[in-house]
């Protein structure tokens, strides 16, 4: 099975798993080969997750993959937060962090810059907006984060 539908796979099952649970949210869902394949599995709630639902969810995800034995590889599993510098990948991200500060991190340095920081005030057909005016076509966009003030 190919990544893309790994992870598509594994976010049904997961959205499935967290039907009734409506405090607990599902972030992200990424499978990536680094020195051995890894599924990873972003979940939040209000106050922030705790080990225990973290444990919970991998346990059940873990019994329902195996049980299903549809991905080929060999992977670790792993369910976290996915941290208060959380990457943004999805429409649903940049619409729940709108007005928060973020940081950009551009392919090709703009004005001098490989990173722009901003309030993130608009996104719409593939273009962030920060601070109301500064335009950043996605396409040029390696990674978002939200920023944190340290």
């Amino acid at each position: 099975m190919a990544r893309q539908q790994v992870e598509d796979a594994v976010e049904a099952i997961v959205r499935e798993l967290l039907t009734g649970q409506e405090e607990i949210e599902l972030v992200d869902v990424e499978y990536v080969k680094e020195h051995e394949w890894y599924l990873r599995v972003y979940i939040d709630k209000k106050g922030g997750v705790d080990i225990e639902d973290c444990q919970d969810l991998s346990e059940k995800l873990g019994a329902r993959l195996d049980a299903a034995d549809r991905i080929a590889e060999s992977y670790i599993l792993e369910v976290s937060s996915p941290g208060i510098d959380r990457v943004l990948r999805k429409p649903r991200d940049y619409a729940r962090e709108m007005g928060k500060a973020v940081d950009v991190t551009l392919y090709a340095a703009r004005d001098g810059k490989k990173q722009v920081t901003g309030r993130l005030t608009a996104f719409a057909d593939g273009i962030l907006t920060l601070d109301g005016s500064v335009t950043i076509p996605l396409a040029d966009v390696a990674q978002v984060r939200l920023h944190i003030d340290i």
